[in-house]
C-alpha cells in the first residue's frame, strides 16, 4: 500500500484527515480564484504600461476565461492518469510559474501566455473539491463540507479586488501577479502532506490509461473562442462577422455532440481500450444532474453578468467612484461568505430543490429591486444599493452549496469526476455568455433611450436603459426557477 494512500493518510491523521484535506484543496481553489478576478483592477495600468488599448488589454482577463473554461474538461482524465496529487501539485506549479512569469514580463505576448497559463491550471483544479466531498464525506455531512469550502472560496473575490486594488497604487500592477505565489507555495505544502498520490475510487493512477479525446478538447476550445468572440462582435463589431463567429460556434457543439457521442459508444464497446470521451451525454440521462446542469449554466449567465453590471451601473449610472463602489460591495461579500457556511449546514437537512429554488427567488428579487434606485432620491442611493447587494448574495449563498453536490448524489461513484467537470464547465460557458449578454443588452437599450455614456453626468433614461438590464437578469433567474423545481428527489 502507498504511503500516499488514503487509507494510509487517514490512519496516520485520524478522523480530522478528510477536513485537512479539503484545506488543502481549498488553498489552491482559493489562489485560482483570486487569479481570475484580481486582474481586472490592473488592467488600466497595464494598458498604459503596453501602450495598448482597451480590447487588446482586456484579453488577459478573457485568455484566462477562455482557457479555465475548456481546461476544465480534461479534470477527469488527469485524475485518472496521474492521481489527486500529481494532478493538483501540478496546476500549483503551473499557476505559480504563470504569477512569476506574469509579473516580471517586459512584452504584452509573454503577460498574455502566463494568464492563459494560470487559467489552463485554474480550470483543471476547480472541479477536484467537489469530487472529493462527495467522496471522503458521508452525506451528512457533504453540505457543511461544501459551506466550509464554499465560505472560503467565496472570501477570495470578495476581498481580493480591494487587495490588489491597494497594491496597484502601492507597488504597480506587476504586483497582481505575484499575488497567488503564497497560496501556490502554501497549497504544494498541504499537497504533499495530506493530498493522496491515487486516483478517484481509491485505484492507484494508471500513467498508460486511455488517451486524452484530443478532438473533443479542440472541438470544445474552437467552439468556446467562437462563441465568446461572436458574443463580443455582437456588442462592438460587425453583424456579419459576429454572425459568422456565433454560426461557427453552434456548429462546433453540434461537432463536439456527436464525437462525444461516438467516443462513448465505441468505449462502450471496448472497455479496455480506446478513448475516454471529455463529457459523459450518458449523465444526462440522470434528471437530477441534467436539470442541475441548467441551472449552473444559467446561474453563471446571471452571477458573472451581475458582476460585471453592478459596478458600471454604480460609476457610469450614478457617477459613483470605482473606490467608492468597491466599499459599498464589500458588506455584500461578507455576508456571502457567513451565509454558505450556514446554508451548508442547512444543506444536510434540506433538499436540494428548496434551497436552490429560494436562492434564484433572492437573487431575481434583488435584480428586481435595483429598479427602485432613482436620481431623484440620493440620499436612498447607497443604503438600497448595500441592501439590495446583500439579498443577491445571500440568494448565492442558498445556490452555491447545495447545487453541485444535490445535482450529483443520484450519480455512480465513478462518474462523479465527470459530473463535477461537466458541472463547473457549463458554469464558466455560461458565465463568460453572462457578461456579454449584459453588455450587448445594455447598450441595445442605452441606444433605444437614447442615452449614451458619452455625457460625464448620469440621466433619468441611461438609468432606465440600466433597469431594463437588471430586469433581463432577474427574468433569466425566473427561467432558471423552472429547472430547479425538477431537482427534486424521485419519490
Amino acid at each position: 500500500m502507498s504511503n500516499a494512500s488514503v487509507q494510509a493518510l487517514r490512519e496516520r491523521h485520524g478522523e480530522r484527515y478528510r477536513w485537512l484535506l479539503l484545506l488543502s484543496v481549498m488553498v489552491g481553489t482559493m489562489a485560482s480564484i483570486m487569479s481570475s478576478t484580481i486582474i481586472n483592477v490592473a488592467i488600466p495600468d497595464m494598458s498604459h504600461h503596453f501602450t495598448l488599448g482597451q480590447e487588446r488589454a482586456q484579453w488577459v482577463s478573457s485568455g484566462f476565461m477562455a482557457a479555465m473554461t475548456v481546461s476544465m474538461l480534461t479534470t477527469p482524465w488527469l485524475l485518472a492518469r496521474y492521481g489527486y496529487r500529481a494532478t493538483y501539485a501540478g496546476c500549483m506549479w503551473l499557476l505559480l510559474v504563470g504569477g512569476v512569469a506574469g509579473g516580471m514580463a517586459n512584452d504584452y505576448p509573454l503577460v498574455l501566455a502566463a494568464r492563459v497559463a494560470e487559467g489552463l491550471a485554474a480550470g483543471v483544479v476547480q472541479p477536484i473539491p467537489a469530487i472529493i466531498i462527495l467522496r471522503a464525506f458521508e452525506p451528512s455531512e457533504q453540505g457543511r463540507a461544501s459551506g466550509i469550502f464554499g465560505m472560503g472560496v467565496v472570501l477570495a473575490p470578495a476581498l481580493g479586488p480591494s487587495i490588489g486594488g491597494l497594491l496597484v497604487d502601492l507597488f504597480g500592477w506587476r504586483s497582481i501577479f505575484f499575488m497567488v505565489v503564497p497560496f501556490c507555495l502554501a497549497s504544494l505544502w498541504l499537497a504533499r502532506r495530506y493530498v493522496p498520490d491515487v486516483a478517484p475510487g481509491g485505484q492507484a493512477a494508471n500513467p498508460q490509461g486511455a488517451a486524452l479525446d484530443w478532438r473533443g478538447l479542440l472541438l470544445a476550445a474552437a467552439g468556446t473562442l467562437c462563441l465568446l468572440n461572436g458574443l463580443v462582435e455582437l456588442q462592438g463589431g460587425t453583424p456579419l462577422t459576429a454572425a459568422v463567429l456565433l454560426g461557427s460556434a453552434a456548429a462546433l457543439l453540434v461537432g463536439f455532440v456527436a464525437l462525444q457521442r461516438r467516443t462513448l459508444k465505441a468505449r462502450q464497446r471496448h472497455p479496455d481500450q480506446g478513448i475516454d470521451p471529455l463529457m459523459n451525454l450518458s449523465l444526462f440521462a440522470d434528471r437530477r444532474f441534467a436539470m442541475g446542469s441548467i441551472v449552473a449554466f444559467i446561474y453563471g449567465v446571471a452571477l458573472f453578468g451581475s458582476t460585471y453590471l453592478l459596478p458600471v451601473f454604480m460609476q457610469l449610472g450614478l457617477g459613483l467612484s470605482a473606490s467608492y463602489v468597491g466599499t459599498i460591495l464589500l458588506p455584500a461579500g461578507l455576508v456571502l461568505a457567513v451565509c454558505i457556511a450556514v446554508v451548508g449546514r442547512l444543506a444536510d437537512k434540506q433538499p436540494t430543490h428548496r434551497l436552490v429554488s429560494i436562492g434564484l427567488v433572492l437573487l431575481a428579487a434583488s435584480f428586481a429591486l435595483m429598479t427602485t434606485i432613482r436620481l431623484e432620491h440620493p440620499a436612498l442611493i447607497v443604503p438600497l444599493l448595500v441592501v439590495w447587494a446583500i439579498l443577491g448574495r445571500i440568494g448565492l449563498g442558498f445556490i452555491l452549496p447545495s447545487l453541485n453536490i444535490g445535482a450529483m448524489r443520484g450519480l455512480e461513484r465513478h462518474h462523479i469526476p465527470q459530473g463535477s467537470s461537466v458541472i463547473n464547465f457549463l458554469r464558466m460557458l455560461g458565465g463568460a455568455a453572462g457578461v456579454s449578454l449584459c453588455g450587448i443588452v445594455l447598450e441595445w437599450r442605452l441606444a433605444a433611450r437614447g442615452a449614451g455614456l458619452e455625457a460625464a453626468a448620469s440621466t433619468p433614461a441611461r438609468i432606465a436603459a440600466f433597469d431594463d438590464t437588471f430586469l433581463m437578469l432577474a427574468g433569466i433567474c425566473a427561467l432558471a426557477l423552472v429547472a430547479a423545481l425538477r431537482l427534486r428527489d424521485k419519490a
